[in-house]
C-alpha cells in the first residue's frame, strides 16, 4: 500500500491505560494513523480525548453506533480501515457486531466477549464477513515466544509432555488492609461488566493463550479451584488448575493477584522428550532451552542465531531491549499486514498471519468457562468446549 491504514478506536479514552498503549503500538512502525474514535460511553470525555488526540471533531463520536453506521456509509478512500476495540468486556461482542456489519475490519482487546455463547456468535459473524479480525494477546509478539514457538514446530523439542504456566500478580493483597483502595476497586471484579471470572479472565486467559500459542496444541480438560481471598469480592482473585492436552501432555497452570511481591511475573516452562524450554514476561528477551544431558543454553533476542520468526519481530540490534510496548506493535504489524492484503485484493495468504485470531478468542472464553464450571463443581474435570 501507499498510504497508512486509517484506525478507529472504541475506548480507550482519557485515564484508560490500555488505550494508551494500543496506540503508541498502533503509532510504532509508522504504518497506522488514528483518525476516529468514540473513546468513551460519555459524549463529552470522547469528544475532550479526540482534542488530546488532534483528530477532527467530525471523527470524534458520542455512541460506538453512530461512529459505526457513520464510518461504514464512507467511501473506502476516506473510512477507517479497521477499528480497535479496548472498552470493557460486556461491550466487546456489541461493538465488534457493530463495525463488522459495517463492513470493518476489527482488532479487539481480550477476552473476546462477554461470554462463550457471544464468543461463538462473533466467529460466526467474522467468518460470514471475511474480514480480519485480530485479538490483542499481546505475550504473543514477543521475539523470543515466536522462537520458541518455531522450536516446538520444528520438533526440537521432542514430544510435550508436561507444560507449567504462571502469571501471578500481587497487587491486589493491599484490599486486605484497605477495602476502599480505589485502585483495585475496578470494573473487573463486577459480574455484569467483567463476566463470570476476575482474576482467570483478566490473565490466566494470558497463561493459556501463551501455551496455545507457543505449543500449538489443544486445551481439552480442566480441574480449576478458583478462590475470593478479598472479602466482599463476588468473583475469584485466585485460581490453580491442572490440565489435560490432546497430544496426552498434561499442565498446571495458577493465576492469582493476590501473590504478594509479583508484579507481571507471566512465564511458561514446556516440557519435552528431548528438550524443554523456558521464558518469562518480566526478562523476556531471553529464552532458556534445557537438555537432559548437555548445559542449558540462553537464547536471547537481535542476535544471528535467531530464526527468521523471531528476527522479523526484532527492531533494535542485541543489547538494546524490546518489550511490551514491541510486543504489542507486532501484533498490530501482523494484522496490518492482513488488513492491506483484503485492500489490495491479496487477502488472504497461503501461509497465513501472525497474530491471534477469532479462534483464539473462542477457547479463551470456553476456558474461562471451563474453568470456573470446574471450580464450581468442586474441582471436577470439566471439558473445553471452544471447537
Amino acid at each position: 500500500m501507499n498510504r497508512k491504514l486509517r484506525m478507529g478506536m472504541v475506548g480507550g479514552g482519557r485515564g484508560a491505560f490500555i488505550g494508551a498503549v494500543h496506540r503508541m503500538a498502533a503509532n510504532l512502525d509508522g504504518k497506522i494513523e488514528l483518525v476516529a474514535g468514540c473513546f468513551s460511553s460519555d459524549p463529552e470525555k470522547s469528544r475532550l480525548s479526540g482534542q488530546d488526540f488532534f483528530l477532527d471533531p467530525s471523527r470524534v463520536y458520542s455512541s460506538y453506533e453512530q461512529m459505526a453506521a457513520t464510518e461504514g456509509k464512507l467511501p473506502l478512500g476516506e473510512r477507517i480501515d479497521f477499528v480497535t476495540i479496548v472498552a470493557r468486556n460486556d461491550l466487546h461482542y456489541k461493538v465488534a457486531k457493530a463495525f463488522l456489519e459495517a463492513g470493518i475490519h476489527v482488532i479487539c482487546e481480550k477476552p473476546l466477549a462477554f461470554s462463550l455463547e457471544e464468543a461463538k456468535e462473533l466467529r460466526t459473524l467474522v467468518r460470514n464477513s471475511g474480514l480480519v479480525f485480530a485479538l490483542t494477546h499481546n505475550y504473543t509478539g514477543y521475539p523470543m515466544v515466536k522462537e520458541a514457538r518455531a522450536m516446538v514446530k520444528a520438533g526440537k523439542l521432542g514430544k510435550i509432555l508436561k507444560i507449567v504456566a504462571e502469571y501471578p500478580q500481587g497487587y491486589a493483597i493491599t484490599a486486605l488492609k484497605d477495602s476502599t483502595d480505589g485502585a483495585i476497586s475496578n470494573w473487573r471484579m463486577d459480574p455484569s461488566v467483567a463476566g463470570i471470572s476476575n482474576c482467570i479472565g483478566d490473565i490466566g486467559s494470558h497463561a493459556e493463550n501463551l501455551v496455545r500459542y507457543i505449543t500449538g496444541l489443544e486445551l481439552t480438560e480442566v480441574a480449576a479451584d478458583l478462590n475470593t481471598f478479598i472479602p466482599g469480592r463476588p468473583l475469584d482473585d485466585d485460581g490453580s488448575m491442572l490440565c489435560r492436552y490432546d497430544n496426552g501432555a498434561r499442565g498446571v497452570l495458577y493465576a492469582s493477584q493476590i501473590s504478594t511481591g509479583d508484579e507481571n511475573n507471566l512465564n511458561v516452562r514446556i516440557y519435552g522428550t528431548e528438550a524443554s524450554i523456558e521464558w518469562h514476561q518480566e526478562h523476556p528477551n531471553e529464552l532458556i532451552v534445557k537438555f537432559a544431558e548437555k548445559p542449558r543454553e540462553i537464547w536471547r533476542r537481535g542476535n544471528s542465531y535467531n530464526g527468521p520468526e523471531a528476527s522479523k519481530n526484532t527492531r533494535l540490534p542485541f543489547g538494546h531491549p524490546e518489550a511490551f510496548i514491541e510486543a504489542f506493535a507486532n501484533v498490530y504489524l501482523a494484522a496490518a499486514e492482513a488488513i492491506a492484503d483484503y485492500l489490495g485484493g491479496s487477502y488472504p495468504r497461503a501461509e497465513g498471519y501472525d497474530f491471534p485470531d477469532i479462534d483464539d478468542g473462542v477457547e479463551g472464553m470456553a476456558f474461562i468457562e471451563a474453568a470456573v464450571a470446574s471450580s464450581k463443581s468442586n474441582a471436577a474435570w470439566t471439558k473445553v468446549h471452544g471447537r
